[in-house]
């Protein structure tokens, strides 16, 4: 089984990490199935959030009682120091634990750092020493809060989006942590779901520069579960094959594409920004039959509903025109749903 140390934490994990963002959307009996096993198959850090409604929860449910076999790391995204300690003693509660080995600031809008006023950074610290917090890191969707972040010294692990379609600015980031010894933890290592071919994702982070990099895997389903459990014991080389579906991804994928991180929500106009704003690709990357259905389309119409405000824009952490690429969406949806009429009559 391939491992990772992340950084100066010194936690040692495999490579494969259980996102638990999707556990949200299924019930407690299927997860703490669905958890169990991964632990029961090698898969022994699990990252979550007090952001992701009961995912903590299920987590408690699933591994309180192989608590010192497990790796947890949560997340909070307070802004204060009240909301923190809040934060905190409710993730330790519902996940029926003392400690949480990698206690992460959730995507803050700036670097939390001892003397900047919120007294943010010094909470963490405090929680440290009474032993509630053992590791401290940082998340991000922010290249300048993520470099400032690498700068600052002050975190042990930085959790950022990366796979084959990162950009050079993105890779720099990752060597950057390399040359610091801190842990680089890869969220949407699939890129949301744009990336449909599990065992090159892998491999491609699995190459000798990103020893440091940890993928997290957001898994909901037992047929994934298995397809990463399979990795432990043959994990995936990077093969010619592989090569050409990365280069074909990059070109297909390449410019302004919506990573699906749903800070652009909620929408006041009701608008499901994320699905919405990357139809054109899930069209062309899956069978388009999947996505060219009532449900969809009634998705897609809402956008018709947009008020124009622009908080959507304003809240990207990518400087994505997100109005206008709905637009695009929605004309190339409707195209297609035209298509299909005229294939199928009778549908």
């Amino acid at each position: 089984m391939q491992k990772v140390t992340l950084g100066k934490s010194g936690l040692v994990v495999p490579k494969n990490g259980f996102g638990a963002l999707p556990i949200q959307r299924i019930t407690l009996k299927d997860t703490v199935y669905l958890l169990q096993k991964a632990l029961d198959h090698g898969l022994y850090y699990f990252d979550t959030a007090r952001f992701y409604t009961d995912s903590e929860e299920k987590i408690g449910a699933a591994l309180h009682d192989r608590r010192d076999k497990v790796i947890i790391s949560t997340k909070t995204g307070a802004t204060t120091v009240e909301n923190f300690w809040k934060d905190l003693e409710t993730s330790l509660r519902l996940m029926r634990t003392d400690y949480i080995d990698l206690y992460q600031f959730h995507n803050p809008a700036f670097c939390p750092k001892p003397g900047d006023g919120t007294g943010l950074y010094e909470a963490m610290l405090e929680a440290q020493r009474q032993g509630k917090v053992r590791h401290i890191g940082i998340t991000n969707h922010r290249i300048a809060v993520a470099q400032e972040a690498i700068d600052s010294d002050l975190y042990e692990t930085l959790q950022f989006p990366f796979s084959y379609l990162a950009s050079d600015v993105e890779h720099d980031l990752v060597r950057q942590c390399g040359e610091k010894n801190i842990g680089f933890i890869a969220m949407k290592g699939l890129a949301g779901g744009l990336i449909n071919h599990a065992a090159t994702a892998y491999a491609y982070l699995a190459q000798p520069q990103f020893s440091h990099v940890e993928p997290i895997w957001g898994i909901q389903r037992e047929s994934e579960l298995d397809e990463f459990i399979s990795f432990n014991d043959n994990p995936p080389a990077l093969t010619p094959e592989m090569q050409a579906r990365i280069e074909k991804d990059r070109n297909e994928l390449s410019g302004d594409f919506c990573r699906g991180c749903g800070y652009c929500q909620p929408c006041p106009a009701g608008i499901e920004i994320e699905s919405c704003n990357r139809m054109y690709l899930f069209l062309r990357r899956a069978p388009y039959n999947v996505y060219l259905t009532e449900e969809f389309r009634e998705k897609m119409d809402q956008v018709e509903k947009c008020i124009g405000c622009g908080q959507c824009r304003k809240k990207c952490p990518y400087n994505l025109d997100t109005p206008n690429l709905l637009k695009r969406n929605l004309e190339d949806f409707r195209e297609h749903w035209a298509r299909k009429a005229e294939l199928n009559p009778e549908d």
